[in-house]
């Protein structure tokens, strides 16, 4: 009997990103991953192991903490490094915020999400970072559809999204000038399905907070928000136990949850298939404008 694995679009779609993270590791010389302990950013840490096993990732990741994480989310991170032995740099916001780099906001919808950008850039500048790969998906948001699989960044760690290079057949230019820097994305081409079966193919581990369980959130605008210390709660608004899950991981004060029963990667597969709503519809940092995600693409972020 045949051992060969059959070759169906989630194969082509590996195939694909192991190729991408390869051509980093062979273009630049100092390449971080971008680690958020996401589903994403998993699967594309999958596809580096996968890239140059046996051998170990010949890369660090690199989480950029705003300090308003979830709990299961870093202790899933520190498993996964603990587990497989790749080097992990953490850069804080709060350190940001204390140098006087970024001006914490206030008020009741306040978010340090933005001001990972600059905590961001300034690690790039700090380490010398040329590289920084991200597990950005063009399904995922307009501004991101427009991403190359390279992204070129100028000195001041800027995209700018109407001059970017083209990308013929599977030909990459990595060429860039003293200060600048390139985002790129290997999974540019998946679907939020494609990521889930992908999860489901390969048994890949996830934080907890995917799958349903029980929770304190409450409804503002709509969205469901955990109840945390870092989310201030109006006088009007009351937390309340249900049974929910997140669809997308970031920080809590910006991640809506889901009421969910699904307690499985099979349950989350039909799921998504039946939904009518975008995985980032539950994201309150991309609902501040009409072009909120490209405006902070613009400046430097993810």
């Amino acid at each position: 009997m045949s051992n060969k694995v059959p070759i169906n679009h989630l194969r082509e779609l590996e195939s694909e990103g192991v190729f991408v993270i390869r051509e980093v590791v062979s273009q630049f010389e100092n390449p971080v991953m971008l680690f958020s302990g996401g589903k994403d950013s998993i699967v594309m840490f999958h596809l580096a192991r996968k890239a140059f096993y046996p051998a170990k990732v010949p890369f660090p990741l690199m989480h950029i903490d705003t300090g308003h994480n979830f709990q299961e989310t870093l202790d899933f991170r520190d498993w996964l490094v603990q587990e497989t032995g790749v080097q992990l740099i953490v850069r804080y916001v709060q350190d940001s915020i204390d140098k006087g780099r970024v001006v914490e906001e206030t008020g009741y919808n306040a978010s340090r999400n933005k001001l990972q950008t600059v905590t961001l850039l300034d690690a790039i500048e700090e380490l010398k970072i040329d590289c920084a790969m991200g597990g950005g998906r063009r399904d995922e948001e307009k501004a991101r559809a427009k991403e190359r699989f390279f992204s070129h960044r100028d000195e001041f760690g800027q995209w700018d999204p109407k001059n970017q290079r083209p990308e013929l057949w599977n030909l990459f230019n990595g060429r860039k000038n003293m200060g600048e820097h390139f985002r790129v994305f290997p999974i540019s081409n998946w679907t939020e399905m494609d990521v889930w079966q992908y999860i489901l193919m390969e048994n890949i581990a996830l934080p907890s907070l995917y799958f349903s369980h029980e929770r304190e959130v409450f409804e503002r605008d709509g969205v469901l928000y955990a109840k945390t210390p870092f989310l201030k709660m109006k006088d009007t608004e009351k937390a309340e136990k249900r049974i929910v899950r997140f669809r997308t991981i970031g920080d809590a004060t910006c991640t809506g949850a889901i009421e969910s029963v699904a307690s499985s990667v099979e349950d989350i597969i039909r799921e998504v298939a039946a939904t009518r709503v975008t995985e980032r519809g539950g994201r309150a940092d991309d609902k501040r404008s009409e072009a909120a995600m490209e405006d902070r693409k613009i400046e430097g972020y993810f």
